[in-house]
């Protein structure tokens, strides 16, 4: 399938999911990435802010622990500049800093700039991958354009409620390929 096609589907499954099962595979996948995902090694984390009317996985509650276990962590978080169509990053001081933007997600309004090759590791919105690490996104590039700006050592992380399908059928030579999925199952490593 293609990522229209593909986009069009998940996009659907996971706004049909019961409040019930989101809120499990919300759990099952922040368990998973702490068990599954060194950390010790991760200095600066990036972290999509989640959109509730999509619901998208819950990167609060992995934001949560890792500032109450893991205090050497900075958490870094994105605020989308629509006239380059690139990401800028801010370290997160907390939910005051951040207010809406024009789809609803919450951004920072405030706050020390993040230098992008400082990140380790990017948690990275998405609606599904294939078992080569490939995504279908939303469809807008921001996250293929900022993960080809990150370090070549930094990590990125994707979160899905639903296991990897073996192959997207169209993808291009920007799309940018994770090195884990953390799903409710498991965290699959490309």
């Amino acid at each position: 399938m293609t990522k229209v096609e593909l986009r069009k589907f998940y996009l659907n499954e996971r706004l049909s999911l019961s409040d019930k099962d989101f809120e499990q595979f919300n759990r099952d996948i922040c368990e998973n990435f702490f068990t599954q995902i060194a950390l010790d090694e991760i200095s600066v984390l990036h972290s999509f802010i989640p959109m509730q009317n999509t619901k998208e996985p819950d990167t609060w509650m992995i934001i949560n622990r890792i500032q109450k276990e893991f205090k050497h962590i900075r958490i870094s978080v994105p605020k989308i500049n629509l006239h380059t169509i690139e990401i800028n990053n801010f370290y997160f001081e907390g939910p005051v800093q951040l207010k809406p933007n024009a789809w609803g997600i919450p951004e920072p309004e405030y706050g020390a700039a993040t230098l992008t090759p400082d990140i380790d590791m990017v948690l990275v919105p998405m609606l599904i991958a294939d078992q080569y690490g490939h995504r279908v996104g939303y469809g807008k590039g921001f996250y293929d354009k900022f993960l080809a700006t990150c370090s070549p050592s930094c990590i990125p992380v994707g979160l899905c409620f639903y296991e990897p399908i073996p192959r997207i059928d169209d993808i291009n030579p920007q799309d940018m390929p994770l090195k884990y999925c953390a799903t409710p199952l498991k965290v699959h490593k490309f």
